[in-house]
């Protein structure tokens, strides 16, 4: 059987609250914690995943055991986060499981909103930076395009993400609880990334009033705002325009907060305690929870939104059955493609064998029949490539068959041995390529 082991280790909202995972989270560091992560004597392959709800490394090594200590010691020592703080939430799956786990994390059957498109264009991000640094190789290479069309089948077969929402509609949504209605609703967006492009766009459809765009880079800001109708504002003049406004969405890629409490405190005196609420889209967070000790000020991360998913999810139930059971043939389909990987060396091996008694064969013939023209040497090489592929359909086939899954390694070794294989592997160009 196999000889490496697929696996998957991480943490998401399921299972390490908000403060856990924007330790272990990294935006800006994906790129050396891939290197550091490719290092690691154990693992073979590596694709190392990093968003909002989840922290995942997905692995191909020979040994488990190893493979997960050397990955959890290595984000110990990288975040400077003791394990024993992070070790209780870590979820390991591997072989069937760790396949299984990837299909439906891209199909968004594991998000914190199921359904919700974001979380595809992610894994392929890390996916490409993954290629980017070399750090994937034949087997993932295949289960991520796997896991890709898995995700797309499920997009075109189910309704899973016909009402689709993401974390920034969740979050509109509690607004809407909270106000009632968004109508004329004075909005702040704080960065202008795609969650709050998904964001604006929810807030325009119920209906807000002015939308400001704050963003370290007041170009990205203005084309946002443009894009929106909106007003662009320096990061710098934040503080005066929360004077007036009704919602704060916030979603940057700071690694600290851009609201404190001690800005916001005398804010609420000249606002005199309108109410405003603030809604952290961010990891890590973007505003200091202690804002919500002041009177009139509402503060909501990412893990508040839950009861909002909670109630989509219901929505889901049907559907995403349907894709549960999408999932389980493709899961099907990619085990039977890594079963084969055994067989495929001694498959190779043995044609070669035979093309090369075939490619000695005909040139000794050839050799001695000087009268045949070239068309007829054509014909003949023709034939003889067509036996060599009869003979081989046979034992090919039963190599394949299922049935011998449980004895593969005693059949590889017979055909081996038959066959003479481990004498002389290296192969010759056929007979064509020879003589062009």
């Amino acid at each position: 059987m196999m000889n490496v082991i697929i696996g998957v280790i991480g943490l998401n909202h399921k299972t390490a609250p908000v403060e856990v995972r924007e330790r272990l989270g990294a935006s800006k560091s994906a790129t050396e914690i891939l290197q550091g992560l490719a290092l690691l004597p154990s693992l073979k392959e590596v694709l190392f995943l990093s968003t909002c709800n989840r922290v995942e490394t997905l692995f191909v090594a020979k040994h488990a055991e190893q493979a997960v200590l050397e990955i959890k010691n290595f984000f110990s020592h990288f975040n400077q986060v003791p394990l024993k703080e992070f070790d209780h939430a870590l979820y390991i799956h591997l072989h069937s499981m760790a396949i299984q786990h990837l299909f439906r994390v891209a199909s968004s059957l594991d998000s914190m909103v199921i359904g919700e498109p974001q979380i595809l264009g992610q894994l392929k991000d890390a996916y490409r930076l993954a290629l980017k640094h070399r750090s994937v190789g034949p087997i993932l290479n295949r289960l991520l395009h796997k896991a890709f069309s898995v995700a797309k089948r499920i997009r075109t077969e189910t309704r899973l993400a016909h009402h689709a929402v993401s974390v920034s509609y969740a979050a509109v949504e509690m607004a809407k609880r909270i106000f009632g209605h968004l109508e004329k609703k004075q909005v702040m967006l704080i960065g202008a990334g795609e969650m709050a492009e998904l964001a604006v766009q929810h807030l325009i459809n119920s209906g807000v009033g002015e939308i400001i765009v704050a963003n370290r880079t007041l170009e990205r800001a203005m084309e946002l705002a443009k894009q929106f109708q909106g007003k662009a504002i320096s990061f710098a003049e934040k503080e005066e325009y929360l004077k007036r406004v009704d919602i704060v969405i916030s979603s940057t890629g700071a690694p600290h907060f851009v609201l404190k409490h001690e800005h916001i405190k005398p804010i609420m005196r000249q606002r005199r305690h309108k109410p405003i609420f603030f809604i952290d889209i961010a990891v890590p967070r973007d505003i200091d929870p202690k804002i919500n000790e002041l009177d009139n000020a509402y503060v909501y991360d990412i893990d508040d939104l839950q009861s909002v998913v909670e109630e989509n999810r219901l929505k889901r139930e049907k559907e995403a059955r349907k894709a549960e059971r999408i999932i389980e043939e493709e899961l099907i389909k990619f085990e039977r493609w890594l079963e084969t990987l055994d067989i495929v060396p001694t498959i190779i091996a043995l044609k070669r064998k035979l093309e090369d008694i075939r490619y000695k064969e005909l040139n000794k013939t050839f050799s001695h029949l000087k009268h045949l023209s070239e068309e007829d040497k054509q014909a003949i090489a023709v034939m003889t490539e067509a036996m060599i592929k009869k003979i081989l359909h046979g034992p090919i086939s039963f190599l394949k068959e299922r049935e011998n899954r449980e004895k593969i390694d005693l059949y590889l070794d017979v055909t081996r041995r038959l066959f003479a294989l481990d004498t002389n592997e290296k192969g010759q160009d056929k007979y064509h390529h020879a003589n062009k």
